[in-house]
């Protein structure tokens, strides 16, 4: 399964980028929403291909229209498809945009593609597998989570497009030494997942599933940890699609020090 999802990540990157050097048209889903036909174009290709591969797993994409995954979450395996993770970034071209594909099995997201069309490099991993990078020409290398054990010497990604005075607060009173912003979700877990970051929050909203399946699932595979920012793990089956509880992905060595810092600063909002 996992090097079906990597080769139809791999086609759905080419297709993307080939959009992204071109003139695209820019609309909008809502106010700062956009969509391209990029996104579009690589939805329909992933669907494609997974719909002929694993006939009957449900396939809960960013661009379906959701009568086409209706009833998912009676299913046990379901697949989470963000075609352009970080259209903000392709519409601003500033590269920092990953093709997105994560599995669901049971409870847990188990595996997770994040590939990234610029410049032609592609995270991978399972339960089952150790996680990987696979480069443009295909050489494949082990990735792991750093090893580093306090919130004071760990380095948190964050969003870029998505800055608030209320995440800003959240993430000085970490007391980490470096906070980079970085644009997609997929590009801010593969950052944990290869040891580059030990933390990805998203302290109040992390988007929707589909822009955590994959990460979730690779930054496991690396020997990190994902929750939301209560501390509990992702119901891919939950009413709401949304990942209203915000997101922690981490090294796991900083995971409950995280939280503590987390619920210490709801409390304190909550007095104040």
């Amino acid at each position: 399964m996992l090097e079906a999802m990597i080769r139809i990540a791999s086609e759905a990157a080419t297709l993307v980028e080939r959009v992204y050097r071109t003139p695209f048209q820019v609309d909008f889903k809502g106010p700062r929403d956009p969509v391209t036909e990029a996104d579009r174009q690589a939805n329909e290709l992933i669907c494609e291909r997974l719909a002929a591969e694993f006939p009957g797993v449900p396939i809960v994409a960013e661009e379906s229209e959701p009568s086409r995954f209706e009833g998912f979450r009676d299913a046990q395996q379901v697949f989470f498809v963000d075609p352009v993770d970080g259209t903000n970034e392709f519409v601003e071209r500033n590269d920092e945009f990953v093709v997105m594909i994560g599995f669901v099995d049971g409870p847990h997201a188990t595996h997770g593609v994040i590939h990234a069309p610029v410049p032609g490099v592609a995270w991978a991993g399972s339960s089952l597998t150790p996680a990987i990078e696979i480069d443009r020409d295909g050489a494949r290398s082990p990735l792991r989570v750093s090893e580093i054990g306090t919130l004071a010497s760990s380095r948190v990604v964050s969003s870029r497009s998505h800055r608030s005075a209320r995440l800003e607060r959240v993430l000085n009173d970490l007391g980490v030494r470096e906070i980079v912003a970085r644009g997609s979700a997929g590009l801010k877990g593969a950052e944990v997942a290869r040891g580059k970051a030990e933390l990805y929050l998203a302290p109040h909203y992390a988007g929707k599933r589909w822009d955590a399946c994959a990460s979730d699932a690779l930054v496991k595979a690396a020997g990190g940890r994902v929750t939301d920012a209560y501390g509990d793990v992702l119901d891919y089956r939950a009413e709401s699609l949304s990942n209203d509880r915000g997101l922690v992905a981490t090294n796991a060595r900083i995971h409950e020090a995280v939280l503590e810092q987390l619920a210490r600063h709801r409390a304190a909002t909550a007095q104040a």
